[in-house]
């Protein structure tokens, strides 16, 4: 495994050269930053190919002795190497889709993309605690920087600062979680961790450190309350960094926290399955409504785009909450899906916004009716969302909807997924018609929303005409996003990559003692007729949300849900100092929720 430490070191050189060329030259950084994506890209699939050994690096040599850890290593394992491939195709789409729509822009740039990159995929890859840590936060301080890069303007800088508070605080709970881990368990490699804790008492301290883990992670993941930075960044952000922080970024979170779940501290938290199960899916049922529901309400596209991030994120955690390896095959699949569609339609919208400087409802309603082939992609994208068989999207949702099935009180999760899936979809449907066919009222006024939303550094001065390559990207990505779904082999790939990640003790044997044990595979499925119902339900309630939409039911809503709506919107004020509450807020009583129910 001597290719895994270049897939990280390759954008890091590359990042490097561009930084100390960009005071003499500014020709030709695209091409670089494109080559180098394209480079980590080849070697992060030539990983994936390789990682069904469980290949470990360890650097510098240094092995583990009598099952100890003395060095630091990575081990991605399927998932890991696999969600890093899609972080490199990302990375790729980002890069040229920046070359096309960033006017204003430095070698630095590309620089800052290419080591936000290598963060990611060196997180993807860490085996090593405190070294995950390091890479969560070069992956962090590179996003703060790109989420504010047109720093000319005041809400772009209001945005990003709002997302290094948050997200600072969310670092300091990880990193004081990580010193509670290391004082129960004296190792900071997650294998060792978990042999260390598979023994020992479920002790307050090991209940605390992991809640404090989670919580960090989940402020990246953007789970509720966690998720207030969310719409503030994506909003301000250049589109080329929306398709990064929308299509993995936030996955990375709940990727994180699950594989430290896994590997350290499931022989210890194990028993407790059950009742961690409930807690985790309460999250994810909250995190999927509320991004629906403000979603709803949203009119400004890179907003609304945003709560539709939050919304899948919060149905990728029921997945993986159910803490069963068939939940995590469907998340993945699901996950790889969902992230092309929301990559295509954020470059859908860059090529409107491209075109007309507006990226609200309102102001481009009935602007766009000469783009409407590009209009027919961003429907499809919205359906796409809405589960539309036989697209990656419905796949990963029927695969995550057997599991939960398989699990005693968990059969209503298919409905809330159709529901969500429903709401957020419609909501673009409806977006869609508006701007591609000026159907319907005009949107009302987004409070959320400011002028200078509108109009942003990197599309003023762009040519009128959208370019050809972006109309490219977006209908490749739709095809990707289609065709994943039909990919031969792939439910018995990810059953494979699943089994893999859930096996702790195989992972540990594999880790520390270099040995090679049996994996349990979990039997999945093709998506039978309850899957297709239920992606039929989605798909008309959508059609359902998007006529109401049209036809201004929302404005004839009672005088108590008009209220409550104002309440929601309230709460995404854009004020760090409330943000930060919130967070607190959420992890005490994430704290004293595992505290309950774990002890």
């Amino acid at each position: 495994m001597v290719l895994a430490p270049l897939v990280v070191l390759v954008p890091i050189l590359a990042a490097t050269l561009l930084a100390a060329a960009s005071p003499f030259a500014q020709r030709g950084a695209g091409l670089v930053a494109v080559a180098a994506a394209l480079g980590a890209a080849v070697l992060t699939a030539l990983v994936l190919g390789s990682s069904g050994e469980r290949g470990v690096t360890w650097f510098s040599g240094w092995h583990p002795r009598g099952g100890a850890a003395i060095g630091i290593d990575f081990a991605p394992g399927r998932i890991g190497a696999g969600l890093a491939l899609f972080v490199a195709v990302l990375a790729v789409v980002a890069l040229i889709a920046a070359s096309r729509l960033i006017t204003v822009k430095s070698l630095a740039f590309d620089a800052l993309v290419l080591i936000f990159v290598a963060a990611m995929l060196g997180f993807a890859y860490s085996g090593d605690l405190f070294n995950l840590f390091v890479f969560f936060e070069l992956m962090s301080v590179t996003a703060y920087v790109l989420v504010g890069y047109e720093v000319g303007q005041r809400v772009s800088l209001e945005g990003s600062l709002t997302f290094a508070i948050t997200n600072s605080v969310g670092s300091f709970l990880l990193l004081f979680g990580i010193g509670l881990l290391y004082g129960s368990s004296g190792a900071l490699n997650l294998a060792q961790i978990g042999r260390a804790l598979e023994h020992g008492p479920v002790d307050t301290a090991v209940v605390v450190a992991f809640a404090l883990i989670a919580s960090g992670l989940l402020v990246k993941a953007a789970v509720v309350p966690f998720h207030l930075w969310t719409a503030d960044a994506y909003a301000v952000a250049p589109t080329p960094v929306c398709i990064l922080l929308a299509g993995a970024f936030s996955e990375l979170g709940l990727f994180g926290l699950f594989r430290i779940y896994w590997t350290a501290f499931h022989g210890v938290l194990g028993p407790d399955d059950d009742a961690l199960r409930v807690v985790l899916v309460t999250a994810g049922c909250l995190t999927g409504v509320l991004g629906a529901v403000m979603c709803a309400l949203q009119h400004h596209l890179k907003r609304m785009l945003a709560f539709a991030t939050i919304a899948q994120v919060g149905l990728f955690l029921l997945g993986l909450a159910l803490l069963t390896a068939d939940g995590v095959a469907g998340a993945a699949v699901w996950v790889v899906g969902d992230g092309l569609v929301k990559a295509a339609l954020f470059v859908i919208v860059a090529i409107v916004q491209h075109r007309y400087d507006r990226v609200t409802e309102g102001a481009l309603h009935g602007r766009a009716r000469g783009l409407w082939p590009l209009g027919l992609l961003f429907a499809l994208g919205a359906l796409t969302i809405a589960s539309l068989p036989p697209t990656g999207s419905f796949l990963g949702r029927s695969l995550v909807e057997d599991a939960a099935l398989k699990e005693p009180g968990y059969a209503w999760v298919p409905a809330l997924m159709a529901l969500v899936t429903a709401l957020v979809a419609g909501t673009l449907l409806r977006a869609g018609a508006r701007v591609f066919a000026g159907w319907g009222a005009p949107a009302g006024d987004d409070p959320l929303a400011t002028d200078d939303d509108d109009e942003t550094e990197d599309e003023r001065g762009a040519p009128p005409r959208s370019r050809f390559i972006l109309w490219a990207l977006a209908t490749v990505l739709l095809a990707a996003a289609v065709g994943w779904g039909v990919v031969p082999g792939l439910i018995e790939a990810a059953g494979r990559a699943a089994g893999e990640f859930t096996g702790t003790q195989a992972y540990a044997a594999a880790v520390l003692d270099g040995a090679h044990r049996a994996i349990a595979v979990p039997e999945l499925k093709s998506p039978s007729a309850t899957g297709y119902l239920y992606a039929a339900a989605s798909v008309a309630g959508a059609l359902a949300v998007a006529g109401a939409g049209l036809a201004g039911v929302g404005g004839r809503m009672p005088r108590g849900v008009i209220a409550a709506r104002e309440r929601l919107r309230g709460l995404h004020n854009g004020h760090p100092t409330d943000y930060v509450a919130w967070l607190a807020a959420g992890a005490a009583v994430l704290c004293g929720c595992l505290a309950l129910v774990l002890q």
